[in-house]
């Protein structure tokens, strides 16, 4: 456990949400026990472009295309004071335009597209910002409920300066009518803190004739912080 500020009461998921079928048997029985880290779990491993390159680009694979809707993410990384967070990774993943994972554990009915793997890794830069392009994932069936479909959505994973450091999100789009039946997106309990997990489309970010842009910003401490998961 951190010894940072905890967060706000109703703003991370629920260990334990019953609409979402998954947690009934994750989620832990007994209270959280506090493990002080050690130098090993706070010094290392060191996540640096030379280490881990690159990959900003999702939509083309071997100079080919990916199919689907181009779109341009970017952002900033911030702390609970609202100072950038430098030189952070953060790696990404998500489905393909038909809404299906290039992974083997992925057998939903729908197309791979051998030009899209899903996966992608950016740092962020001095200022705390981040950018990369992709391609709008589709929605999928997953068995959770009957007819039960998750919304669009890009995973997030950042980094910061040793594993144990790490955190979990996911970016939904606006506009999307999945969310409002998404156990998942309503496991968060707090409808304002919800809403941190949506992007909103910006013009600027938007490449004229190629691409459309979405902001996502995201907060990893304090009253404003993005819900993670846990």
């Amino acid at each position: 456990m951190s010894d940072f500020a905890p967060y706000v009461a109703d703003t991370q998921p629920d260990l334990d949400s019953p609409a979402y079928v998954g947690t009934r048997k994750r989620h832990p029985l007994q209270a959280p026990v506090r493990m002080p880290h050690t130098v090993t779990e706070t010094s290392g491993p060191t996540f640096r472009t030379e280490l881990f390159p690159p990959i900003a680009d999702m939509s083309r694979r071997d100079g080919h295309a990916a199919l689907g809707e181009r779109i341009i993410v970017a952002g900033t990384v911030t702390d609970g004071d609202g100072r950038p967070v430098p030189h952070t990774m953060l790696e990404i993943w998500q489905a393909n335009a038909c809404g299906r994972y290039d992974h083997p554990g992925d057998q939903h009915d729908a197309p791979l597209d051998p030009n899209f793997h899903g996966n992608g890794r950016v740092f962020t830069d001095a200022e705390g910002r981040y950018r990369f392009m992709t391609i709008k994932p589709g929605a999928y069936p997953w068995p959770n409920h009957h007819n039960a479909w998750r919304p669009n959505h890009i995973h997030f994973s950042l980094f910061g300066p040793a594993f144990a450091t790490r955190l979990i999100t996911q970016m939904y789009f606006p506009g999307d009518p999945l969310l409002a039946i998404d156990p998942i997106f309503l496991s968060v309990p707090d409808k304002a803190a919800r809403e941190r997990l949506v992007s909103s489309f910006e013009i600027d970010l938007t490449e004229p004739d190629y691409a459309l842009g979405y902001r996502f910003d995201i907060v990893l401490r304090g009253r404003d912080a993005t819900p993670m998961e846990t």
